[in-house]
């Protein structure tokens, strides 16, 4: 821990933080604490105050009033704001990498690689202030303009899973800024202390810019404060990642008052091995979407479709690869597995491997849990393969875990058809060298997913594109391309500058 206390104290954590935040002023909040322990030992980091109700109600008052003054700051100064943002976090690299890493159970590599998203949403977003175009289009009455603009909807409220604790935050967060929007935050209570992190990294360039209190918030707490969010009505957009579960009652909630949702839900993704595929490229790509982040990615590989006449050998190749992976401290970089979140993942692992068994699937590489000194947390286990059939309840089911699931294929429209055949659309690849397979799999009656990749795996999605999926992964697009039209309304206007007041479709309405 000693080194992890230096980092700590760069990064302004203490043993108890404050869990309820508007930017410039932390408060104690008037909840219980909520304990931070991390899966790589099992150590307690610190904790955060909670919000309790009227803590909840002041923040969501404060972020409303700093929205009146937000939008009025030009977007390519608030571009700039971010500009300096991406800087802070550059400087905060290797800190906030490292506490990812350990209050997550990632590993280091990608701890960092988090807050290097980070980093890059903001340069994208610096960029995107002076692009928030709107379209013109040609009336049909005379001495008419027509065009639209688009405006900031106000209080985006942000509610974030453990997997990627910082990194799914600033993908929203930097791009709702710019647009002009304020930004309340509700963190994992997973992983609290990163949230904590990153509002003391960004505090001293929004206090130099004078920027409102109330623009970046944070809640801290479970369940009731994420419903509190999805029933605001002072909430104009709840962005929300996490399970299908918890997306369909915020989506409900939401609804109900006639709200906007952007929902980033869970994924079941497949990968599609064909006849012609490079498997030299193909099974690292395979191996770190089934193990990274063991197995707690929404874009995590779940499922492998390969076709008959080359199972055995990709199955060989797995069998080998799998023998080489290195299970431990996730801050070690010789190491590719780090913990689960918690042991409530192991029950769920232990659970999920029950059911294959139970169905009758067949186990390639044997599951375990991992014991020992250096497993104190009890959080790791080890990642394994299993031969199954697609229609499996527990292949259908996303469990949040290292467990691979090969399925036989023995052409390419039943590969597509087992790999749409799941209620998620997330992510999806496929590895060939026949640009025939490659294009139909692209094609209108090719993957379901909002994702799809030719010759690379189902992770690693880069902030340039925009980010989401289909079905029950919930249809919410964050990040790059026009994604930033969800934060946002649209407006169309009209203007006349004629003497004469013609109506649309030519219709006649004479008074005098």
């Amino acid at each position: 821990m000693n080194g992890i206390n230096d980092i700590l104290e760069k990064l302004g954590i203490s043993s108890v933080n404050h869990g309820v935040s508007t930017g410039q002023a932390g408060w104690e909040g008037a909840g219980a604490l909520l304990e931070s322990f991390s899966p790589v030992d099992g150590l307690k980091i610190g904790a955060v105050t909670q919000s309790a109700r009227t803590d909840y109600d002041r923040v969501v008052e404060t972020a409303s009033l700093a929205f009146k003054k937000w939008r009025s700051v030009p977007a390519p100064r608030r571009g700039e704001i971010v500009r300096q943002i991406g800087d802070k976090l550059r400087s905060h690299k290797q800190e906030l990498g490292t506490l990812v890493s350990y209050e997550m159970g990632k590993s280091l590599q990608e701890g960092l690689g988090e807050v290097q998203e980070m980093i890059d949403i903001c340069d994208f977003a610096t960029g995107l202030s002076r692009q928030l175009y709107g379209l013109t289009m040609h009336s049909e009455r005379p001495q008419h303009r027509m065009y639209e603009q688009w405006h900031p909807l106000g209080v985006v409220g942000i509610i974030t899973a453990f997997n990627f604790p910082v990194a799914v935050w600033s993908w929203n967060a930097m791009i709702a800024w710019v647009c002009g929007n304020v930004c309340v935050w509700k963190p994992s209570e997973k992983t609290p202390l990163t949230a904590v992190a990153c509002q003391n990294i960004i505090h001293d360039v929004l206090k130099a810019n004078d920027v409102p209190e109330g623009v970046s918030c944070i809640v801290s707490g479970g369940r009731d404060v994420g419903k509190w969010i999805a029933g605001d009505v002072r909430i104009s957009l709840v962005s929300a990642t996490g399970s299908i579960p918890m997306g369909r009652a915020v989506g409900e909630a939401v609804a109900q008052r006639l709200g906007k949702s952007l929902l980033e839900l869970g994924g079941n993704n497949a990968v599609i091995v064909t006849p012609t595929a490079d498997l030299k490229v193909a099974i690292p790509g395979i191996v770190f979407g089934a193990v990274g982040t063991a197995g707690q990615r929404c874009t995590s590989t779940r499922r492998l479709i390969v076709h008959e006449s080359i199972f055995d050998e990709v199955k060989n190749r797995l069998v080998k690869a799998y023998s080489q992976l290195k299970i431990g401290n996730p801050l070690d970089a010789a190491n590719h597995v780090g913990p689960l979140i918690d042991r409530l993942a192991v029950t769920h692992y232990q659970n999920a491997v029950e059911q294959i068994r139970q169905s009758g699937g067949t186990f390639i590489v044997e599951p375990r849990l991992c014991e020992g000194a250096e497993y104190v947390s009890g959080c790791y286990v080890a990642p394994c393969v299993a031969e199954v059939e697609n229609h499996y309840a527990i292949v259908q089911h996303e469990t949040f875990a290292p467990i691979l699931y090969m399925i036989r294929y023995r052409d390419l429209n039943e590969a597509i058809a087992l790999q749409n055949d799941v209620p998620q659309g997330l992510s999806s690849s496929i590895f060939t060298n026949d640009l025939r397979n490659a294009e139909q799999f692209l094609s209108f009656a090719g993957s379901d997913c909002g994702i799809a990749n030719v010759n690379i795996g189902t992770s690693g999605a880069e902030i340039g594109g925009a980010f989401g999926g289909e079905k029950e992964t919930g249809g919410g697009r964050e990040s790059g391309s026009d994604a930033w039209k969800a934060y946002m309304r649209r407006q169309t206007n009209t203007i006349n500058y004629g003497t004469a007041l013609p109506l649309a479709q030519g219709i006649k309405f004479e008074i005098e």
